[in-house]
């Protein structure tokens, strides 16, 4: 089974993660036409593209503990992910300092001092920058590997703070973000528990 997966996922092109990364957005796209989102769009259209922007962050931290538990590689893939997860997140912050400011800087300015969520999700946000802009070959080959890597596992720091933005835009008890952060945080232990892939036994041969 694990073969087959592995075989199936090295068949799958990149970008077809891609095109399907991109339905949310269209849908969301076509309910802003359409008339489908609810009474207030602007905050619809900004928790939709940070939900979507969390959702594929957390997809790309499962990539590393499903290689290391289950022996299923995605890393191919891992790369589109991240990307997929920084379109959504600057599109967030787009549609809230355009739709929601009015690109009143000072204001922008003032709101994120003032109020802990945003300045955890901006915080969030310059850190998937940095790693959005360091996601080629090239960064690596200038950078060196080490220091990328070390770059690189400031996600582990980003998807906490992002789900800690989602908590506190709340007024409500958070449960849905909340299980988010459970779930990063798991991931986040099981890098740390299992450093290494796990050794599987090999079949005897005849």
């Amino acid at each position: 089974m694990q073969r087959k997966l592995n075989d199936l996922f090295r068949r799958l092109p990149v970008w077809a993660v891609w095109a399907a990364g991109l339905i949310p957005l269209v849908l969301l796209v076509w309910d802003t036409f359409m008339g489908g989102l609810g009474i207030d769009p602007i905050r619809d259209i900004e928790h939709r593209l940070g939900r979507t922007a969390l959702y594929f962050l957390i997809a790309s931290l499962c990539v590393t503990p499903l290689l290391r538990v289950a022996g299923i590689s995605l890393m191919k893939f891992r790369r589109a992910l991240g990307l997929l997860a920084f379109t959504y997140a600057g599109l967030h912050v787009l549609s809230w300092l355009t739709m929601d400011m009015g690109f009143l800087w000072a204001q922008m300015g003032r709101d994120i001092i003032k109020r802990p969520y945003l300045l955890l999700g901006m915080v969030g946000f310059v850190i998937l920058l940095a790693l959005a802009v360091t996601s080629n070959n090239a960064s690596i080959r200038r950078m060196g590997g080490q220091a990328w890597r070390k770059l690189h596992k400031l996600v582990y720091l980003a998807a906490p703070l992002v789900a800690l933005h989602w908590i506190l835009a709340l007024k409500v008890f958070p449960v849905t973000p909340g299980f988010w952060l459970v779930v990063i945080l798991a991931l986040l232990g099981l890098r740390v528990a299992i450093p290494r892939p796990l050794k599987r036994s090999r079949p005897a041969r005849a």
